[in-house]
């Protein structure tokens, strides 16, 4: 049974404007589905794009796609997950058997999709509950995990739904490896978990291009050798300096040009840049001539982060990592509005919410 008629749920009616709202409680529509009672969720950095370009909506947006919680009711064909196991969501659906996500390319499933898309009827991970559609091929079960779970492994564990899951994409895409020499761009937490994701590679130099000495600390403590504050051609200076003439891996966390044009000025010949950070531009971006010329490879994108799960949950469950300190603010669902602002202002690094 379950234990609310109405939730609390995030919506977004347009730039800056967030608020929680009473919405009806999610039920099961397909034998497929499954019923999650959210016990973390949080604000995504990308959750920003929209904060701050959205058009006007009576409607609105129901936001978020990183959550953890328990099921609560299953669908008749749902058989990987049981009522009460704690899950993981990533944040995009799948099916779990097309060609793609055998290949471990869950985010171009073929049914699939991504949290609040009409073809569903899903709303956002930003809620007390969420009908999870292919709860087989999407969830992925915890065991051992319970009420009295410590704080800092819930946090940890729900970086595995995206922020962890895409920067060990960026490094994994980037080619690092044992003796590798890495630049990420970018100081949010998916830069972060970057750095870390390039040091349990095995990394020898990481460079951390950001300029908020708080968050470049915490990845000094992940991991990075370097830290270069300063932007454009001087930070680009700086990092060819460091490096010898540029890196191989560079990893771009941030999706603006600016970000993109650190990244091209950074990169050796034969090297590869990786872009996580979802691209606010549609025009190409610029270089392109010369990453022909130079042999660069331009590589990366939404991160399947279901592929990578099973391999980074064990570190995680066995305190090896702990991703889950790119938090530094929990708030309650209905202060959501608050840590949208406060992620904005850069006062708060990631902020999770807490139904």
């Amino acid at each position: 049974m379950r234990l609310t008629i109405t939730m609390r749920a995030t919506f977004m009616y347009g730039a800056g404007e967030v608020r929680v709202i009473d919405s009806p409680d999610p039920s099961l529509r397909e034998p497929t589905d499954a019923l999650v009672r959210v016990t973390r969720t949080c604000i995504c950095g990308s959750d920003l794009h929209p904060y701050h370009s959205m058009p006007a909506s009576e409607a609105g947006a129901a936001m978020g796609h990183e959550f953890i919680g328990v099921v609560e009711e299953i669908g008749d064909e749902v058989s990987t997950v049981r009522v009460g196991d704690f899950v993981i969501a990533p944040f995009a659906i799948s099916c779990g058997v097309c060609e793609f996500c055998r290949a471990g390319l869950q985010t171009s499933c073929v049914i699939g999709g991504f949290w609040g898309n009409p073809k569903f009827g899903t709303a956002g991970g930003q809620a007390q509950a969420v009908r999870v559609p292919l709860a087989d091929g999407t969830l992925v079960p915890v065991p051992g995990v319970g009420p009295d779970t410590d704080e800092g492994l819930l946090a940890s564990l729900l970086t595995l739904s995206d922020v962890y899951g895409t920067g060990w994409h960026a490094a994994v895409c980037g080619g690092v490896t044992a003796g590798s020499t890495v630049v990420v761009i970018g100081d949010g937490a998916v830069g972060l978990l970057a750095v870390l994701s390039a040091r349990q590679l095995g990394a020898e130099q990481i460079v951390l291009m950001g300029r908020h000495p708080q968050r470049t600390e915490l990845g000094r403590e992940f991991g990075a050798t370097d830290v270069v504050a300063e932007r454009g051609e001087a930070g680009i200076a700086k990092v060819r300096e460091l490096t010898g003439g540029g890196s191989l891996a560079v990893l771009e966390a941030v999706g603006h040009m600016p970000a993109y044009e650190q990244a091209f000025g950074v990169v050796r010949p034969g090297g590869v840049i990786s872009r996580v950070g979802v691209p606010q531009y549609e025009a190409a971006p610029v270089g392109f001539g010369s990453l022909f010329r130079h042999n660069i490879t331009l590589t990366g994108g939404p991160a399947p982060v279901r592929a990578y799960i099973e391999r980074l949950l064990p570190g995680v469950l066995d305190g090896t990592v702990n991703p889950g300190r790119v938090f530094d603010r929990t708030l309650p669902i209905d202060e959501a509005a608050a840590g949208y602002a406060e992620m904005d202002d850069r006062s708060a690094l990631k902020v999770m919410l807490r139904p």
